[in-house]
């Protein structure tokens, strides 16, 4: 449905041509707050809204509206939209942009911009936004003439959600917004972009030679990173990974793309990964890296990342693949085509010759698993974070999930398993502020959803203002605090790295009553301090039919095990139970050219000097 031109008019003005050509690209709903240089654009908002086309979701801070919007596209993989005026307005969404642009996320951000005869005189609320943004953007625009608006509002959204996404910004003078043309529109999918064509098919030849290393391949690992999630690629990943029986582990931003509940699934790698996909990503023989990009809190001290591994690199931006580590095997296309391709290619040759020549290598997965699993503690006379986190899981298995950012994100990464899309969380920038604006999107696009942000005393604050815009809407999103009353990452390294001094990272002095802050809102406040009354406190906050802030009081100086120190490989993580470590150093392993047995701190094999 797209906004009717009244008979009288002949002409519309620019503010019509975008809110006309954002709806005929399936726009519902857009996340902003107005200002000056925008108003031409919410005026005719406002018809389109009197109309309902659109709903506008009118945030309390602009960098909510860009949270938000993201969140609604990481739920749906559609591209999510909001606007701001010029200058501060405008300056307050770059945080959110660049989240969207770490994380390759589809959005379409209007911002109002002075007059054109005002540009680059300083004139009030002017801010070269264009220029600002060029670095945290995927393509961006200033519409000098009214005319090329709905050419500029389909290329943005072709460009945003095509090849590896990510955000595109307009910004828009505020008299193209009230000057009158003839209108065209142009349609979504109508656009050719000259030198802009993303390569979505792989080249067969590395598809044949990657199907040929995977076949030979004694300890392989599938590394799955966000790029699975925006290909939508989760039945291919699952495919391959059980027909050449490959061990899986995903990056932060690849939760969900395989069921963690799946026996070949070995969970997160990383800083704060399990200990047996960080043991299985040291040891592997080759390394199948699907939409991942080789992060540094991914693969630690990078020379000892995989060392002892071929590498494939499937990814659809050209731009990644070699950036940090030189593939055998690069493939350059879309994740899901790229994976079909093969999984065709491997039915048409034959199942593998071997089909059991991964068994040691999963037994001995396996066995990592048995010795260092994921523990959830419990303390005398109070809550430790894994077990409130956990507790919400079994609670809600099926919720969409939003973090902010630190030990509360890392815990919930471990323990929440998470099915496509429901995992939404910063990165990438890691950006404290990122959660509840998030969520809120994340509800907007999916309302008969649950929707739960996992937050922190100290994230929660940084865009506690959005709980206006969660009671005026009634948008049903419930927030988590874990309450340790600390900036509990920053704590953990200042006491791990930093001879316990705790420089400007206790946050007890000034914290709101979060209770009384909810409720002056009007929202729901919770507060839950002992074991036995989390249970019950949880599922009444699930029942309850509107937004609840829920506070939790836990362990105040509980870290984030296991954890690799920067710097170090993923093998010497901090928080493995020592006599496991012991037993670990007794390990073998086999040379690949002479089978000689050789102990892990063996760089070279001593019988034929093969590297190890």
């Amino acid at each position: 449905m797209q906004l009717q031109q009244r008979s009288a008019v002949q002409k519309v003005t620019g503010a019509f041509a975008l809110i006309d050509s954002l709806s005929r690209h399936g726009v519902k709903h857009i996340f902003g707050y107005p200002g000056g240089a925008i108003l031409p654009i919410y005026d005719e908002l406002y018809r389109a809204e009197q109309a309902g086309i659109l709903k506008h979701i009118l945030v309390r801070h602009e960098q909510g509206a860009a949270h938000a919007a993201d969140g609604y596209a990481r739920a749906t993989g559609q591209v999510g939209v909001c606007f701001a005026t010029s200058g501060p307005g405008a300056t307050n969404l770059v945080t959110g942009i660049a989240t969207a642009h770490m994380d390759s996320i589809p959005m379409v951000i209007v911002t109002g911009q002075v007059p054109r005869p005002a540009i680059g005189s300083d004139a009030f609320q002017e801010t070269d936004i264009y220029g600002i943004t060029l670095p945290i953007v995927k393509h961006s625009y200033v519409v000098r003439d009214p005319r090329e608006m709905a050419r500029i509002v389909a290329e943005a959204f072709y460009i945003a959600s095509s090849g590896r996404p990510g955000p595109v910004l307009i910004d828009v003078p505020k008299d193209v917004g009230v000057e009158q043309f003839d209108y065209v529109p142009v349609e979504p999918g109508s656009v050719r972009l000259t030198g802009y064509r993303p390569t979505v098919k792989g080249n067969p030849r590395q598809i044949g030679q990657a199907l040929k290393l995977i076949r030979q391949a004694q300890r392989p690992l599938l590394y799955v990173g966000g790029g699975a999630i925006a290909a939508g690629a989760h039945a291919e990943i699952k495919e391959l990974a059980e027909r050449f029986k490959l061990p899986v582990t995903t990056t932060l931003m690849g939760l969900g793309a395989f069921d963690e509940h799946h026996p070949l699934s070995v969970g997160m790698l990383g800083m704060h990964g399990t200990a047996y996909a960080n043991f299985a990503v040291t040891e592997c023989d080759l390394l199948i890296a699907v939409g991942a990009r080789f992060d540094d809190r991914v693969t630690g001290k990078l020379d000892e990342f995989a060392s002892r591994a071929k590498v494939i690199h499937i990814d659809i931006d050209p731009a990644e693949v070699g950036k940090v580590r030189l593939p055998d095997v690069p493939i350059v296309g879309d994740v899901k085509q790229v994976l079909t391709d093969l999984l065709e290619r491997s039915s048409e040759e034959g199942d593998p010759a071997n089909p059991t020549q991964t068994e040691a290598w999963l037994a001995r997965v396996d066995r990592w698993r048995e010795d260092y699993p994921l523990v959830v503690p419990q303390y005398p006379g109070v809550l430790s974070p894994q077990e409130v986190i956990f507790e919400i899981g079994q609670q809600a298995p099926n919720a969409f999930y939003t973090t902010d950012v630190g030990q509360h994100q890392m815990w919930s990464a471990q323990f929440l398993k998470n099915s496509p899309r429901r995992w939404i969380s910063s990165a990438g920038l890691g950006t404290m502020g990122f959660g509840m604006p998030a969520a809120m999107g994340a509800k907007v696009a999916v309302p008969d959803e649950e929707v739960i942000c996992i937050s922190g005393d100290s994230s929660i604050q940084m865009n506690i203002q959005e709980l206006g815009t969660l009671a005026q809407y009634g948008i049903n999103v419930k927030t988590v605090i874990i309450n340790n009353g600390w900036q509990g990452m920053v704590r953990q390294w200042q006491e791990a790295f930093y001879d316990e001094r705790y420089s400007n990272s206790n946050m007890q002095v000034g914290t709101p009553d979060f209770v009384k802050l909810a409720e002056a809102f009007g929202i729901k406040g919770m507060i839950v301090e002992t074991r036995e009354e989390l249970q019950a406190a949880i599922a009444e906050m699930i029942a309850h039919p509107g937004a609840v802030l829920m506070d939790v009081r836990v362990k105040k100086n509980e870290n984030c095990y296991p954890m690799v120190p920067s710097g170090k490989s993923n093998a010497q993580m901090m928080g493995l139970p020592e006599r496991k470590l012991l037993e670990r150093a007794a390990e073998t392993i086999e040379c690949r050219n002479c089978s000689t047995e050789n102990v892990p701190t063996n760089k070279f094999c001593p019988n034929c000097g093969t590297k190890i």
